[in-house]
């Protein structure tokens, strides 16, 4: 298909979109302007990003002819968030219903992930992130591995997961956990915090958001020790966790000054954001559990991170699959003039 200003999708063929569309250049759709069916005072401008997997023009084309929702598509742009990931395709969309679903859904039929957009956070303008600890920027849930090391785990698995759920708060959960820890030696989990396993891509995505001198953070109702840890592995500005109390090389039990839980975590984003003095729309915060959701809402754009289905379903955007540099798809959609 050659190159032109006026892009009927329809046509688009079997090759990569990339082959088809100029890097970062907005094709507006042919009749692309609101449809009768949508009013004009109650129309919402979005983006719509499908990312993950090398797209074919004809899948973008059957992505936009399936969607569900009454949506109108105004223009079209392929872009390249980083070197090592897949192109990612954009489309501006007015609806005056909630299109999340339906994107996210439509998108999985056609086999990639989508997101919608509500904003356009840029990478190259500096931002905030604050992101959850265990099961986000690492693979493993620290005091479940704690008591699967001291033969608890299936007790203490079984509250964390009514927590991460949003079926008990927080806070009571985090001490009826921390309880049955008491009596561990430190020698038995110092092995864990040598060897935590990062989330794929999160190191590379601290990195590229350093790079453009972005904040970031850790809020986590896990723990100091491996927060640290963490925080050194991942070059992060801050860490706030909870503080285990430590008597004779063990585990008291016990858990010392605030808990930090779903509302600390959100004071944290807004204590941060006005100290850098970040604009609201270069904030993001990104977790996978329920204690996450008030923090992600107190952001910009807030992602769920591989996340439980309540948290994928309330979150702004979500990555269910794949590595955390997909982060960036997020933040490199260039501006329409």
């Amino acid at each position: 298909m050659p190159m032109q200003n006026v892009i009927d999708i329809s046509q688009l063929d079997v090759r990569p979109v990339e082959n088809q569309l100029t890097l970062a250049k907005w094709y507006p759709f042919e009749n692309g302007q609101l449809s009768d069916a949508i009013s004009e005072e109650n129309v919402t401008r979005r983006f719509i990003v499908l990312f993950g997997s090398e797209l074919s023009g004809s899948q973008v084309a059957e992505f936009v002819a399936s969607l569900e929702s009454p949506v109108e598509c105004h223009r079209i742009c392929c872009f390249e968030a980083h070197q090592s990931l897949p192109r990612g395709i954009a489309i501006e969309v007015s609806s005056d219903t909630d299109i999340k679903d339906s994107v996210r859904n439509t998108a999985r039929q056609v086999g990639c992930q989508g997101a919608v957009l509500n904003i356009l956070p840029q990478l190259s303008v500096v931002g905030l992130l604050v992101m959850d600890m265990d099961s986000t920027a690492i693979e493993i849930e620290c005091i479940d591995e704690i008591a699967r090391l001291a033969d608890v785990h299936d007790e203490v698995a079984s509250v964390t997961a009514q927590a991460m759920a949003g079926q008990l708060a927080f806070s009571d959960s985090l001490h009826q956990r921390v309880a049955k820890l008491k009596g561990i030696p430190l020698s038995l989990i110092e092995p864990l915090k040598a060897n935590l396993p990062l989330m794929p891509g999160v190191k590379e995505l601290c990195i590229a958001l350093k790079a453009h001198g972005w904040h970031l953070a850790i809020a986590s109702g896990g723990f100091t020790w491996f927060a640290q840890a963490v925080q050194e592995q991942l070059g992060l500005d801050w860490v706030f966790a909870n503080t285990l109390e430590i008597a004779d090389q063990q585990l008291t039990g016990k858990v010392l000054g605030e808990v930090v839980d779903a509302q600390k975590k959100a004071a944290v984003l807004k204590t941060l954001q006005a100290e850098y003095k970040i604009a609201p729309e270069q904030t993001l915060a990104m977790g996978d559990g329920a204690n996450d959701l008030v923090m992600m809402a107190a952001a910009d754009l807030g992602i769920a991170v591989h996340g439980k289905p309540k948290v994928v379903e309330q979150a702004d955007t979500a990555i269910c699959q794949g590595s955390l540099l997909q982060v960036l798809y997020f933040l490199t959609v260039p501006r329409p003039e």
